[in-house]
């Protein structure tokens, strides 16, 4: 009779007792991260901490340091260096001077890579004095698997980082007001233009309700990176993508499993779900037993 009772109740614990978490998500990306905003926590990665080019989510540094710099309000004249750099552009003209805090915003949401060196040669003095800071900040943060050579993320065989360490970057990035504030804006209106930039990244337009940031990089050798912040439920998340075909969805499934995560590992759903259990688990029991036995239980 032990035996049979025994063999109900484990019975009834298999089936009855709820599953904790789910399945870690399948992405698309080469390299992918996922990570608690507020304690660092790693939720998921894959292959997060082998060096890659990074392409243009570089200039999350290029930017918190222009930040920190305490240069905002001041004006910087556009070199030809600036506008004859390759790549994204949000067109300066030579000689044109403009805030830093425009070219700030010309960086993070249309990427400029013009207004990454007018930025880098306003507050390092050069490129090269921008790029000494960028490393410094770097190892500073503890990015290990880092190395800037510009402030723009063109491809370089020396300028790489880690699906991780660029999660350092903006964790440490997005407790800047000003960062946040900047890099979740939907679009801009620079005072030397008579047109508005708008932000690249989709996810932070409108194709996810709870990013809250990023920024957006592609070259055709390094494929597509990206950088976004979401919140939800109270809680702040980071993803990291690099080389991803689908970085779109790679984000938005990861968040969503990610918030599910915490919400589920929550000590308020912890407690519910094993006072639920309990309950559950007793009443089937009861009817079980009396069924079986006759013998009515509590």
């Amino acid at each position: 009779m032990r035996l049979f009772f025994g063999f109900i109740l484990c019975v009834s614990l298999f089936f009855f007792l709820p599953e904790h978490g789910q399945a870690a998500p399948d992405v698309s990306a080469a390299q992918a991260i996922l990570m608690d905003a507020e304690s660092g926590q790693v939720l998921f990665e894959k292959d997060a901490f082998e060096a890659r080019p990074i392409a243009s989510i570089t200039k999350i540094m290029t930017a918190i340091l222009a930040i920190e710099s305490g240069k905002m309000d001041e004006k910087a004249t556009v070199s030809r260096n600036a506008i004859y750099t390759e790549g994204s552009s949000i067109y300066l003209e030579q000689g044109e001077k403009i805030t830093i805090q425009d070219l700030v915003y010309g960086l993070m949401l249309r990427s400029g890579n013009d207004a990454a060196v007018a930025i880098a040669e306003h507050i390092g003095e050069s490129e090269e004095g921008f790029v000494y800071l960028m490393n410094e900040k770097a190892m500073w943060l503890g990015m290990d698997q880092t190395h800037f050579t510009n402030p723009h993320g063109l491809d370089d065989e020396e300028h790489y980082s880690s699906a991780y360490d660029m999660a350092l970057l903006t964790r440490e990035a997005m407790k800047n007001k000003q960062f946040r504030e900047i890099s979740g804006s939907t679009s801009y209106l620079s005072e030397n233009r008579s047109y508005s930039w708008r932000n690249k990244h989709k996810l932070v337009t409108g194709y996810y309700e709870n990013a809250t940031g990023g920024k957006t990089g592609y070259t055709k050798q390094t494929g597509r990176t990206l950088v976004t912040t979401a919140e939800k439920n109270g809680h702040s998340l980071i993803v990291v993508t690099l080389n991803a075909g689908n970085d779109w969805n790679d984000h938005i499934t990861l968040f969503e499993w990610g918030f599910e995560e915490l919400t589920e590992n929550s000590p308020e759903k912890e407690t519910e779900v094993k006072e639920t259990a309990g309950n559950s688990v007793s009443s089937i029991l009861s009817e079980i037993l009396r069924k079986v036995t006759g013998i009515q239980t509590w």
